[in-house]
């Protein structure tokens, strides 16, 4: 078990996805705002909270996937590990910042529509270890090696 604080937040990116190269590892970092909101009973009314800013990182497969598909605007939903740090800034201020090393990145869909495109896997030359049955393939998304696809002869309709 492990004693790392995790999060979810919901919000909104607030700058273009930047990716860089991390020693061996491509790194992809975005920010997010995340505005709580609360009802008023005294004004009867919504009332926005301060926003509050997390930088999020995604590494690896992650981070190629949010690079391609997250864009400055979006709603999303973050997952991960929060990481604070404090430091005294030149100007002699105390600054804090949150960091969230994410471990899902998701379309808030509750505010918007979104089309999955799975990112097909390398298929393994015949022989090669690990090559058996119900490894994927990439024929299609949620196909299985010797499941669910058909021979173009047994698709036609019979006459």
């Amino acid at each position: 078990m492990s004693n790392e604080t995790t999060v979810t937040l919901q919000g909104w990116v607030g700058g273009d996805v930047t990716v860089r190269q991390a020693g061996d590892a491509q790194v992809a970092s975005f920010r997010v705002g995340a505005t709580p909101r609360r009802f008023s009973r005294r004004s009867g009314e919504w009332v926005d909270g301060e926003t509050q800013w997390y930088t999020v990182n995604a590494w690896r497969a992650l981070g190629d996937n949010v690079a391609a598909s997250v864009r400055r605007g979006d709603p999303v939903v973050v997952h991960g590990r929060l990481n604070v740090s404090t430091w005294i800034s030149s100007a002699g201020a105390e600054v804090t910042s949150f960091e969230v090393e994410a471990t899902f990145v998701g379309h808030d869909l509750g505010r918007g529509r979104s089309v999955f495109t799975k990112t097909p896997r390398p298929v393994a030359e015949p022989g090669a270890a690990g090559q058996g049955a119900g490894q994927v393939t990439g024929q299609g998304a949620g196909q299985v090696a010797g499941q669910g696809a058909e021979p173009a002869a047994a698709a036609a309709p019979a006459a």
